[in-house]
């Protein structure tokens, strides 16, 4: 890593990848210097696409190449752990999408070897650096809405997907659960912790994947979150935090918000909101990891690694109860 710049190598060259290399060649401090692909064809249309020096054909010569400070692993999650294992072990730092991995134990073995290494490992849940939830987030651990008594969040699409789509593949780690439901648990677990229990309920595609899913998420305090997931209807993808003395409210697209209202008892609304650019931006997970690794931090405190493995442990419960499995599957984390 160079004074100037953090020099990015991106890992599989699908939508999210093309999405995310797009912010950083509009960061100044960001250059993406390599892309490796399955095939040597779609990576160098990808390098091509956006003017990376160098293209490979297989993962093993980007995460070999020592002139990458950092690989972005944005392949379907199945492949989370085969990829960034392989960049870990040959001593890059670690961006990888989420869903992190199939599972909690995948997830633990990536989480070991990059303390092992000393490497630095992120989830790529962009929705705990976007400055709003950021914002959200502190007015709740400040007390602005009182002790948390609920949370809601869901995120749904409409589809519909065939049978080949990925989402309803189950060698790909397909179903809702996974690659959207994600979003509602880590949100509910960014403002109360890990649940003490799980109870789910999901219906499923002939393939064995869930196609929409509800969990009822419970802590020990008292406090309940509803949560809910689906690939067969859009939902209004909204989230909301009730308190003791209040509620924040965050419309259409609550993962990556530009917008929420805060009501508290006896107040009026208060309305909080940052600029356009911020919405739908994949920047500011970039600029942690950038930030981080000039600090020489192996992890974010934005998006803690236990935080990562708490929410793997929860989709882990979910799944075991409402019976998803995957075929590299033997078993799932104990609950």
């Amino acid at each position: 890593m160079t004074e100037e710049s953090v020099r990015w190598g991106i890992l599989a060259t699908g939508g999210i990848a093309a999405a995310f290399t797009a912010e950083l060649v509009d960061l100044p401090d960001a250059e993406v210097v390599a892309v490796a692909s399955r095939t040597e064809e779609s990576a160098k249309a990808f390098a091509e696409r956006f003017g990376i020096p160098r293209a490979y054909g297989d993962w093993e010569e980007l995460a070999h190449d020592e002139d990458v400070d950092v690989v972005y692993v944005a392949t379907p999650h199945a492949a989370h752990r085969a990829a960034a294992g392989m960049c870990l072990s040959a001593g890059r730092n670690v961006l990888c999408e989420k869903a992190f991995t199939l599972n909690a134990r995948e997830a633990e073995e990536l989480v070991a070897l990059a303390r092992e290494r000393g490497s630095f490992l992120m989830e790529a849940m962009w929705m705990y650096c976007n400055p709003l939830i950021r914002r959200l987030a502190g007015l709740v651990r400040d007390g602005a809405v009182g002790e948390v008594r609920s949370v809601h969040a869901d995120f749904g699409l409409a589809g519909p997907f065939p049978p080949s789509h990925r989402l309803r593949d189950p060698a790909q780690g397909g179903g809702a659960l996974l690659d959207l439901g994600v979003y509602p648990v880590s949100f509910a677990q960014l403002l109360l912790g890990e649940p003490a229990d799980v109870s789910a309920r999901a219906v499923l595609s002939d393939e064995g994947v869930d196609l929409q899913t509800a969990a009822l998420l419970s802590w020990e305090g008292g406090a309940l979150a509803s949560v809910h997931c689906s690939v067969v209807g859009g939902t209004a993808t909204t989230a909301s935090v009730t308190g003791s003395q209040g509620r924040i409210d965050i419309p259409y697209g609550f993962f990556h918000t530009d917008r929420f209202v805060l009501h508290r008892d006896g107040r009026d609304p208060e309305e909080f909101t940052t600029g356009p650019a911020d919405r739908g931006s994949l920047k500011h997970e970039a600029l942690e990891v950038m930030r981080a690794l000039r600090a020489g931090e192996t992890e974010s405190p934005l998006v803690p690694l236990d935080g990562t493995l708490a929410v793997m442990r929860t989709l882990d419960a979910i799944r075991d109860q409402v019976g998803v499995r995957y075929p590299s599957e033997t078993e799932l984390s104990p609950a």
